[in-house]
């Protein structure tokens, strides 16, 4: 059996609820009241999603694929010149 495995990124959405989304799944965000409830959604969005790939036979990205970092400014990079 293979097992498929996936980063999901769950955020509080203003003004209330929270909003999560599979960064290397391209299009699969949710929004919920409540965490339980993203992460439910979230869980029927990747399924959906995975399912469709594979019914047409595309590969499914893996979080190998995917180079993750922190991008860091100064307050002096961020300054706007008028």
């Amino acid at each position: 059996m293979k097992l498929y495995s996936f980063r999901v990124i769950i955020e509080p959405e203003k003004p209330k609820g929270f909003h999560g989304f599979v960064p290397i799944l391209r299009g699969v965000h949710t929004y919920g009241d409540t965490i339980p409830e993203v992460r439910k959604n979230l869980k029927e969005a990747i399924r959906c999603h995975v399912q469709g790939l594979l019914k047409d036979k595309e590969s499914v990205p893996r979080e190998t694929d995917a180079f993750e970092f922190i991008q860091s400014f100064s307050d002096r990079e961020l300054a706007v010149v008028r």
